[in-house]
């Protein structure tokens, strides 16, 4: 049974939206914690488009459970990190024209920047993972970087229609799920996951956690927060 990890950088861009106070993540993250999270996820944009310095800062405070920062590679990002100390970082491409994180990190083309920031963290004691495509050569290269987890970007997955198409990305997960966890790696997944596709995600052999967010705060505004968490940690637990 994976764990559940929560990520709430939508309500922070809810809150954005009119550059007040509310929402607040950090109560976000509070209730989320008190359904049945394992974990709370932020991303840390460099355009600062939703979570901020100081939400990041409170939360590292306020988690009860793991706090992991989803981060770019950039240099002043990554000193943030080092000065905060989350629980877990995840590296992830960004760029700021995007609407949400396309694709996994290729720590192929970016490998001096993905090594020297993923050096930096570990020696500071930090949990490192990398967000990446299910590609076999991204996940064998991600070993050279002494990153103890990986998390195979779900999208494709996720925004196939069902049928064939789906089911052919269903096994190519399943092919490099077994490949990261043969390899020693923790294996995390996400992107794109919601209360329609979860369930043969979380039944991949050797799953340790799934981050999701939109979906989750999509349905918070019917049914409630704690609700919908509650809805989610029961389907990944079937």
């Amino acid at each position: 049974m994976p764990l559940l990890g929560v990520n709430i950088d939508h309500v922070a861009t809810l809150r954005q939206a009119r550059r007040g106070r509310e929402p607040d993540p950090v109560h976000a993250a509070v209730v989320a914690e008190s359904a049945g999270a394992d974990g709370i996820t932020v991303h840390l944009r460099e355009d600062r488009r939703h979570i901020q310095d100081r939400d990041v800062q409170v939360l590292r405070q306020m988690v009860a459970t793991r706090l992991n920062l989803e981060m770019s590679v950039s240099p002043e990002i990554r000193d943030f990190a080092l000065r905060v100390v989350p629980d877990q970082v995840t590296l992830v491409p960004e760029r700021r024209e995007e609407i949400t994180t396309e694709g996994g990190l290729d720590v192929i083309t970016h490998q001096q920047r993905v090594a020297e920031c993923c050096s930096a963290l570990l020696d500071a004691g930090i949990l490192v993972s990398l967000f990446i495509d299910p590609d076999e050569t991204q996940i064998r290269r991600s070993l050279d970087f002494g990153v103890q987890a990986v998390e195979l970007h779900t999208g494709a997955y996720a925004d196939a229609a069902p049928g064939r198409v789906r089911e052919e990305q269903l096994r190519r997960l399943q092919t490099a799920a077994e490949l990261t966890c043969s390899l020693g790696l923790i294996l995390n997944l996400g992107h794109g996951l919601d209360y329609r596709n979860v369930q043969p995600v979380a039944a991949l052999p050797g799953a340790h956690e799934l981050n999701i967010g939109h979906s989750i705060i999509s349905r918070a505004v019917f049914v409630g927060l704690d609700q919908a968490v509650r809805e989610m940690k029961a389907l990944i637990s079937t």
